[in-house]
């Protein structure tokens, strides 16, 4: 009886040890989350630092009819567009707020926060998530993002993976 109670003991703090565990790690995504909502909207020079190098990146075009088309592409060129975007887009104040924000684990020890995207100045709201990830030396990036957009100069781009 006194081993089935000490086993008992320790699987109990076995798992509230791995559940807080969980608990953390998926705090500290939110954060991470947090962060490069900030960065973005503040035109950080930090926010490429956000995302591996080998980050799947995938625009969702919203046509007018309601189909989606999905437009994928690299970090590398991810983030030239971007640069080139952010002057306009600082120019006319424009950010986003999110909402619904929700973390939950993914299959590769990463974390999948999902969101509604608002455009600043617009009343619909657009789906959204990315895949964090926690590398061996503690930094968070972001390993794969889905983006929805009603920005249809994207789809010059589809076909191309």
């Amino acid at each position: 009886m006194k081993k089935f109670l000490s086993l008992m003991i320790i699987s109990t703090m076995f798992v509230f040890g791995s559940l807080k565990a969980f608990a953390d790690d998926s705090q500290e995504a939110l954060q991470f989350f947090n962060s490069y909502v900030t960065a973005a909207n503040t035109y950080s020079q930090s926010l490429p630092g956000f995302y591996s190098p080998s980050a799947k990146i995938i625009r969702q075009v919203v046509k007018p009819n309601g189909e989606l088309v999905n437009v994928y592409t690299n970090t590398s060129t991810y983030i030239k567009q971007m640069k080139l975007s952010q002057t306009v887009a600082k120019t006319r104040h424009y950010t986003n707020s999110y909402s619904n924000v929700t973390v939950t684990p993914v299959a590769n020890g990463g974390y999948k926060v999902s969101s509604l995207r608002q455009p600043k100045g617009e009343t619909y709201k657009l789906k959204t998530y990315m895949i964090v990830k926690k590398q061996p030396n503690g930094k968070w990036l972001i390993t794969e993002e889905l983006m929805q957009t009603k920005e249809q100069i994207f789809l010059k781009y589809a076909n191309k993976k």
